[in-house]
């Protein structure tokens, strides 16, 4: 079974974002990149599908300009077979990578599509569900467990209730959570290996689809900074701030 394995290049999350002075976007200037982590959980299950020997080939795919090679190099390290790069400089939104991916889909043909539930950049939570639908192909978001039984997989997805579990037929797309796996880190030599494993680069322009934007960005503002504590010397000066000031109790 061939598996395939959408990444996203993001901002790694140890860093601090920061916001141009114009407000206009993001400031990437000098900023480490990395594996979006909810992707990185995905490749994780994917190699371990494959040492299980439910897997044959690992594919990995990334859409961006040249600088997502890294990531995909990653990916190639930490156990990917092959990977691709659909090239485009342009900022898409999440319809038109999903409407990416159905055609990497319909090229590559593969039994089991694993991809993070979200980015930690957009937090959109919709590429998923957008390429289920595009392709016609069963999902099981927010994945916690997953264990592929003969031509279904099982998914164990993270809801409000608790957990539940569905059945899908492959070939299906699964989203991950969290609580999936724990990624382990790439060795030296695997990431020797990987700068000799094939990566494809396709433009995006030539699968002829409409690439443009849905969705207009007007502004980015960086999140209200909050205020110091006060420290109190008894529980009544906290009830009177808290009733007074803070106007949060009666």
């Amino acid at each position: 079974m061939k598996v395939l394995v959408p990444i996203k290049r993001v901002i790694d999350y140890n860093v601090k974002v920061r916001v141009k002075p114009d407000n206009s976007d993001v400031d990437l200037t000098n900023v480490k990149m990395a594996i979006n982590p909810f992707c990185e959980i995905a490749v994780e299950e994917a190699v371990r599908l494959k040492e299980a020997g439910t897997a044959t080939e690992i594919v990995a795919v990334s859409i961006g300009d040249k600088k997502c090679q890294e990531q995909l190099r990653t990916a190639l390290a930490l156990g990917a077979d092959r990977a691709i790069q659909i090239d485009t400089e342009e900022s898409l939104d999440s319809l038109n990578i999903a409407k990416l991916l159905q055609k990497v889909v319909e090229e590559e043909a593969p039994g089991l599509i694993i991809l993070g539930k979200q980015s930690i950049d957009s937090d959109n939570n919709q590429t998923g569900q957008m390429l289920a639908a595009l392709t016609g192909m069963p999902q099981g978001t927010f994945a916690s467990e997953v264990k592929v039984d003969g031509d279904k997989v099982n998914v164990t997805r993270e809801v409000d209730g608790g957990l539940q579990t569905v059945a899908l037929n492959l070939p299906a797309i699964v989203t991950t959570d969290l609580r999936l796996n724990e990624p382990r880190y790439a060795k030296l030599p695997d990431i020797m290996k990987a700068k000799r494993k094939p990566l494809d680069v396709k433009a995006a322009a030539d699968f002829g689809i409409d690439l443009s934007p849905r969705a207009t960005l007007l502004k980015v503002t960086p999140p209200a900074e909050r205020q110091a504590g006060v420290v109190v010397e008894s529980v009544d000066e906290l009830v009177e701030k808290l009733k007074n000031e803070a106007k949060v109790i009666s």
